[in-house]
Parts: C-alpha cells; sequence; structure tokens
C-alpha cells in the first residue's frame, strides 16, 4: 500500500513538472495562474456551485490576467473593471471571437448571431440592431407596445385577488411578448398553452446552462454524448421552440409584402431573397431561425429573470418600495400610464432598478470570448483558440468602483443632491464589440414593467420580508433566483 501510495504521488508530481516544462518550451508567456493537471485541468479546484468565485480567489494570487484550464480548454480569465474595460473596449478588435459554448453549438446547431464569428457575425449583428431599432427599438413606438403589454400584466395580477402565487411566468409572458411582437408581429394570449410550453422550455433551458451537467457538457461535450443525463431531455425540448419557429417562418413566406414588412422575420425573408445569388452570403434559412432562437430567448428570460429578482428585493427591503412609491405617485400619480420620459423625473426609481441588475450580476462569466489570432495583451502572449472569461461579477462587485459593493444600495446610482449617476462600471450587458444587442430594450421593458407594477400594487410574501432568500439557487453560468411567492395587494 506505501509502494502504491508514493507510485501515484510521483506520477501526479510528474506529470504537473511536465505541464510546466510544455508551458515554457513552448515559449508562450501566457499569463499566471494555478497549475494544472493534464485532461481536467483545474476543475478539482473550481468551487462547483460558483465558479467564479475561484476566479476571485486565485486573482489575489496570480492578478488581474491569469490562465486556467476547464478540462483541456486553455482560458484567460480577465478581472476588474480596469482590466475587462481595456480588453473589451480598448482591444475590442482582438477580443471581439465568441467561444464556441457546445451547449449553444447544439441548441443552434452552429448559426445564429450569438454563437457566430468573422463574417457571418458582422452581417448578422449589423442587420439585426439596424432592424430591432427600426421597429421601435429604443424609441416611442417601442414605449407603447410595452405600455400595453404592461396592461395585461397588470390585468392578471388583478385577477390573483391578492392570493400567493409564483410571478415567474406572470413576468416571462409579458417580457416574451414584446419580443414577439418584434420578431413574429404577434403577441400571444397568456392562456395559451403553446406558449406557456415554449416558456417553460426556456426557463429550463437557463437552469440546464447553470447546472453542473450543462458545465459538464460545455467542457466535455463529445464524452457528454454518448452518456445518459438531463441534456439529452433539453436538447430534445429545444427542437419545440425550433419547430415553432419554422411554422411562423412558413406562415411569413406565405403572406410576405415586400413593401410593407411586419417584423423581424419579415425584413430577414426580403434580405434573403434579394442576396439568393450571392455566394457570400450570410441570409439564409440556417441563420435565420438561429438568430431567431436567440431572440426569442434571451429576450424572454435574461429581462423577466431580472424583473423578479426586483420585486423579491423591494419584497425584502419594504423601505425602498415605499420610497419608489412615493417617487411614481409624486411624478406620475395614480392613472397615467408611466413612459420613457419619466425615468429622468424619477432618479431613485432608476437608481434602484440599476442597483437590481447589479446586485443580481445575471451572468457572472459573462458569455465566453475567444482569441482568433495571437494576440498581445498587458505584455502576455495570449494564443489563438484562447477561451477568454471577461469575469462581470468582478467588475459589477468592485470593490474600486462601488463604495458597498456586496450589499444592495441605491445609492451607488445617486449623487449627494439625489440625482441619478452614472458608473462607468455598470456593464450587466457586457461592452465593447459584443455587448446585448437588445440592451436598450431590456432597459425600456425594466423601467416601464417595473413602474406599471409598483404604481397600481404593493408586493409582500405571504411569510415576512424575512422569508424572502435573495441569494441565487444556481451560479454557474447564470445567477437564478430562487423560486418565491408574492402576494400582489391592489393599492
Amino acid at each position: 500500500m506505501e509502494i502504491s501510495s508514493s507510485f501515484v504521488l510521483f506520477t501526479v508530481f510528474a506529470m504537473l513538472m511536465l505541464v510546466r516544462w510544455w508551458r515554457k518550451a513552448s515559449g508562450l508567456t501566457l499569463p499566471p495562474g494555478p497549475l494544472a493537471l493534464p485532461l481536467i485541468g483545474n476543475l478539482t479546484m473550481i468551487e462547483k456551485r460558483a465558479p467564479f468565485k475561484s476566479f476571485m480567489k486565485w486573482s489575489r494570487t496570480y492578478g488581474p490576467v491569469m490562465t486556467v484550464y476547464l478540462g483541456p480548454q486553455r482560458v484567460v480569465v480577465l478581472v476588474g473593471y480596469d482590466t475587462v474595460k481595456e480588453a473589451l473596449v480598448d482591444q475590442g478588435e482582438d477580443f471581439a471571437g465568441r467561444a464556441p459554448i457546445p451547449f449553444l453549438q447544439r441548441i443552434v446547431r452552429g448559426y445564429g448571431l450569438v454563437i457566430s464569428n468573422g463574417e457571418r457575425w458582422r452581417q448578422l449583428r449589423r442587420f439585426t440592431l439596424t432592424t430591432l431599432r427600426d421597429f421601435g427599438m429604443g424609441r416611442k413606438r417601442m414605449d407603447q407596445w410595452i405600455q400595453e403589454e404592461s396592461r395585461h400584466l397588470l390585468n392578471s395580477f388583478e385577477e390573483t385577488k391578492s392570493a400567493p402565487v409564483d410571478p415567474t411566468f406572470f413576468l416571462s409572458r409579458a417580457v416574451s411578448n414584446v419580443i414577439c411582437s418584434l420578431v413574429f408581429g404577434q403577441r400571444f394570449d397568456y392562456e395559451d398553452k403553446n406558449f406557456l410550453h415554449l416558456l417553460q422550455i426556456i426557463s429550463r433551458l437557463l437552469r440546464f446552462a447553470s447546472s453542473t451537467c450543462g458545465q459538464l457538457y460545455n467542457i466535455f461535450p463529445r464524452l457528454m454524448e454518448f452518456l445518459p443525463g438531463n441534456h439529452n431531455k433539453v436538447f430534445r425540448e429545444t427542437d419545440d421552440i425550433r419547430s415553432f419557429i419554422m411554422s411562423k417562418v412558413k406562415e411569413h413566406e406565405q403572406t410576405l409584402d415586400f413593401s410593407d414588412p411586419r417584423d423581424f422575420i419579415d425584413c430577414f425573408l426580403i434580405r434573403l431573397k434579394q442576396e439568393k445569388d450571392n455566394l457570400e452570403t450570410e441570409f439564409h434559412k440556417e441563420n435565420l431561425t438561429g438568430t431567431v432562437l436567440n431572440l426569442f430567448a434571451a429576450g424572454t428570460e435574461t429581462t423577466s429573470t431580472t424583473i423578479r429578482y426586483a420585486l423579491m428585493l423591494l419584497i425584502k427591503h419594504p423601505h425602498i418600495q415605499e420610497q419608489i412609491q412615493k417617487e411614481i405617485d409624486r411624478v406620475i400619480g395614480p392613472n397615467r400610464s408611466p413612459t420613457m420620459d419619466d425615468r429622468k423625473s424619477l432618479p431613485f426609481t432608476d437608481a434602484v432598478i440599476h442597483e437590481v441588475q447589479r446586485y443580481l450580476d445575471i451572468v457572472p462569466l459573462s458569455i465566453p470570448h475567444y482569441i482568433t489570432k495571437d494576440i498581445s495583451f498587458r505584455g502576455y502572449m495570449i494564443p489563438k483558440d484562447t477561451v477568454i472569461i471577461p469575469l462581470l461579477h468582478s467588475v459589477l462587485k468592485d470593490e474600486g468602483q462601488w463604495e458597498t459593493p456586496w450589499t444592495f444600495n441605491p445609492e451607488h446610482f445617486l449623487d449627494a443632491n439625489g440625482h441619478f449617476k452614472k458608473n462607468p462600471a455598470f456593464i450587466p450587458f457586457s461592452a465593447g464589440k459584443r455587448s446585448c444587442v437588445g440592451e436598450s430594450l431590456a432597459r425600456m421593458e425594466l423601467f416601464l414593467f417595473i413602474v406599471s407594477l409598483l404604481q397600481k400594487f404593493n408586493f409582500s410574501s405571504p411569510n415576512g420580508p424575512d422569508d424572502i432568500d435573495p441569494s441565487p439557487e444556481l451560479s454557474i453560468f447564470a445567477n437564478t433566483p430562487r423560486f418565491y411567492q408574492l402576494i400582489a395587494a391592489p393599492r
């Protein structure tokens, strides 16, 4: 037994030395980081339920730019506002690649906006931004759409008669209908069973991405393909979303009017027909399906989750909820629908909404970037095919940027006179060339839905504010709030 143990220790030591020698022999001046084992890398050292905590801990030893290995994949982690800004903004072109995330690749089959690179990404991003803006994203036309959807949301809460309810799908139905109006040209009834089924799949998809199984699939995709597990069910379910999108595309093809496009799908189909003879075009059915799936899923889940978390925090801090309502009553009153023009007159409300996003930190690891050519950064050489994690958690909780980064504190966004103040480290939508295309839409939805809800309802917990636990249930890919019940009592 003693010989066996000694042999194992010697073997592990030899493997570690081999890895260290290979790094030096390769001539790469990679950023420092914890020594990794072959094949499994640093996986045994990482906190499984919240990997960003391990990265934060290691950065105190190795600095704000460090190398870790997730299985065999080399990853450079960027920590802190200054480092992330320098990479994503100052050297934005070098860091504009998107990592090949296996579970996303499998869902969209390699197509669409989110995971694309090169010319495909440039064409799809430019088209998507332009089209969404043309249909009102960030403008008064969209303001009116969200106001209308807010009325449906308020009615659904009124129908609860102040009984305890889980707000998850109340909110996701409303938020999803906004992106559905943009993409499909229609909203869906809240009782539509197929619509609710799709929203449940999207919710489970985010939870899968934040599960251990989801991360194992990302690290060892080929192995996981041969193993049983929840990933197989998730991939089968996402085929329902794909089938729904394809049916909507077919409907649009049958009623398409080139002179009067109704929505994103119409605009894409028109562009597709215009470029049908262009062999280099990225406007084809696969990219249409992938991009619509990107918009539908991301435009539903992240914003509705943020609103759900906002209500949770306002129940936890009833004095903040009351202060928002007093500001709304003073500026808007009880009857007029809020508009985006009201935001400048509601500085405390605006500050709270920003602080909810900062404190929630919904995607702590960001969506990983990718190095498509050898680059130099802060004196290090980062080779092609390196995954980059701009640790958004470290920016939104940067102790050099926020007075009390670990507490929920709306004062972070207020000056001494109570006026709203910006902070450059507020980047929940990321920054640079890969920032979220739906950022302006999400900002409008967060403001208008939250103000509308607080204008009409007092929110509380059936068991009091102490029963609310704002710590995330899952923290791997996304910080996912716990499920909870609330009471929406008319004011």
